[in-house]
């Protein structure tokens, strides 16, 4: 599906034409950067939506050239497999050139603040920064240092608008849409920038969505953002379509705010029994990584038929094509507005 990015977004025809032009219909955001889903509207959201479902019918050693002469910096202060070699793979799919900065060797490590490490990275003029911290709020603080746009991979509890957009992707693959669904989150949610960056997308899109998990979970005021609270997990299954879990942030916890992980998989994994109390062909994501036997069951983490986890994964390479792509739209440096 060709996007009009001129209508749907209200773009001026004074971008670079580069992307306008390509025939598979290019997507744009209405900001510099992408921090977050909260203040993203559905326009936005199903236009990158839509431009990702594209990129993940390309063929799997397809490469592009849309971002050429574009360079993408990676900083990733806490650990990641799937959201890091995702947006790695996607830049260069691209044709952007990608530099991987080591936090592990590099002057933070020596004490360096976060605004010395903007002001030191934009002194290498990269064109979009992607960043993971584990302060919220780092990126947008990443944003006001340096002149890239910069995609926020996970601040905090705060938010991770990639990882939503790309379940929101795996849905409407699967399922076909997304309005009117029941979506139960379940887990740690007071921890969680996935559900916070889900719960604010789904919504937009219009899906109903719950929350079930632990009284010491559950952040404050949640209810306040439109969702259902369970605190019993076979009470909040009844009647969902999608069952979303999430990971123990044990790093981020006090260390009383759980039982035993084998009381936990009592009252909150998720097993066939349970799951046999939502619709019949409710289906399973967990954004990752996974505690089999805490979460989940890894019965039903391999079900090929009901699993969506490998999807997920799948769909992280297209989503991050797309709002890739979307940023440098905005870029308006001369040396790009004739890129092919």
């Amino acid at each position: 599906m060709s996007v009009d990015i001129t209508s749907v977004m209200g773009m001026n025809t004074s971008q670079p034409p580069y992307l306008a032009s390509d025939p598979m219909g290019a997507s744009a955001l209405p900001n510099k950067h992408l921090l977050g889903i909260e203040g993203l509207n559905r326009p936005t959201i199903t236009s990158l939506l839509d431009r990702a479902n594209q990129f993940a019918d390309l063929p799997a050693r397809e490469q592009l050239s849309h971002l050429k002469g574009i360079t993408v910096f990676t900083i990733f202060f806490e650990n990641s497999t799937r959201t890091r070699v995702s947006f790695d793979l996607a830049a260069r799919k691209m044709g952007a050139s990608v530099v991987n900065v080591p936090v592990a060797t590099s002057s933070i490590k020596k004490g360096e603040s976060l605004i010395d490490t903007a002001v030191t990275l934009n002194a290498m003029h990269p064109d979009i920064l992607v960043m993971r911290h584990h302060n919220s709020g780092a990126s947008l603080l990443l944003s006001k240092y340096v002149n890239a746009a910069v995609i926020n991979a996970g601040d905090g509890r705060h938010e991770h608008p990639t990882q939503a957009l790309l379940d929101a992707l795996t849905i409407r693959r699967r399922v076909g849409y997304i309005e009117g669904l029941n979506i139960a989150i379940c887990g740690d949610i007071a921890n969680s920038r996935v559900a916070r960056s889900n719960i604010h997308l789904l919504s937009i899109l219009g899906a109903n969505i719950r929350v079930i998990s632990p009284t010491t979970l559950v952040p404050t005021h949640i209810t306040e953002m439109g969702v259902e609270l369970y605190h019993d997990m076979e009470e909040g299954l009844q009647g969902t379509d999608i069952v979303m879990l999430l990971r123990l942030q044990q790093e981020r916890m006090q260390g009383a705010e759980t039982p035993s992980q084998r009381e936990y998989f009592r009252r909150y994994g998720l097993t066939r029994e349970k799951l046999s109390l939502a619709n019949p062909k409710a289906l399973i994501m967990h954004p990752g990584p996974m505690n089999r036997g805490v979460e989940i069951s890894s019965e039903l983490a391999d079900d090929v038929e009901r699993s969506l986890i490998t999807a997920q994964v799948e769909m992280g390479v297209a989503i991050r094509m797309a709002c890739l792509e979307a940023l440098a739209f905005g870029l308006t440096k001369p040396d790009q507005r004739n890129m092919k």
